[in-house]
């Protein structure tokens, strides 16, 4: 079975080279929450922190069939040692499949 990310962002360098090479299909859909048991690739502490998930600074590369989590944040800047979003700021929670 594969590993199911915590991302706070998606790249297509996430996706494995020979599956972007052969073509694939990213399907991105909002969801409102994430499942248990997710591993965090959220690398930036403050980000981590907000969202409830120890700080993971890793490599993810995704194959197709795989399923990552996405918690993408619109605002400013995150002030440094942040604990809440700034006013205005928050998290997109998206499902994102390769196909």
């Amino acid at each position: 079975m594969s590993t199911i990310y915590l991302l706070s962002s998606f790249s297509f360098n996430m996706i494995s080279k020979e599956d972007l090479e052969s073509g694939v299909n990213v399907k991105a859909e909002k969801v409102d929450s994430f499942p248990n048991g997710l591993t965090s690739a959220v690398g930036h502490a403050d980000t981590a922190r907000i969202l409830g998930v120890e700080p993971n600074r890793i490599s993810v590369s995704l194959k197709r069939g795989d399923v990552a989590y996405v918690a993408q944040y619109y605002g400013p800047r995150l002030p440094e040692g942040c604990t809440t979003l700034p006013e205005g700021a928050e998290f997109v929670y998206l499902k994102v499949t390769i196909e």
